[in-house]
């Protein structure tokens, strides 16, 4: 979890050049799943408002992404499944230590909400089609 805040901050700063914090008020002082969630959501929402703006010409802009040239949303869309990547590593290793997962992007297995509407069962995957 430390990695994906770290990561976060420099792929938005440096490659989105959107404002970010120093690299040294990222993590928060307790790194429990509790804070470190709560610090990936509270980060998350200057970056929403940042990119809820743009025009189509600054997200098909090309700009550099290590050592090549990208497109914008070409680099959101890996950032996305980087994002992807890590909260499957974290579901495993919460999961192997016992552990609750979070309902980061939705609810979890572990942790929902009234009104959360999971697609567990064929009837709701068939909610769109009604």
């Amino acid at each position: 979890m430390k990695h994906e805040l770290l990561s976060e901050r420099r792929f938005f700063g440096e490659f989105l050049a959107l404002p970010e914090p120093p690299a040294d008020r990222v993590l928060p002082s307790v790194t429990t799943v509790s804070a470190l969630t709560d610090q990936l959501a509270r980060l998350a929402e200057p970056r929403l408002r940042g990119l809820a703006d743009k025009t189509e010409s600054w997200w098909t802009g090309p700009v550099p992404f290590f050592d090549v040239t990208r497109e914008r949303a070409w680099i959101v869309w890996r950032r996305i499944l980087h994002t992807a990547h890590h909260r499957t590593q974290l579901t495993v290793y919460l999961r192997l230590l016992g552990k609750a997962v979070p309902a980061v992007y939705g609810p979890s297995k572990d942790e929902t909400w009234a009104g959360a509407d999971p697609t567990t069962s064929i009837d709701a995957a068939a909610r769109a089609s009604r």
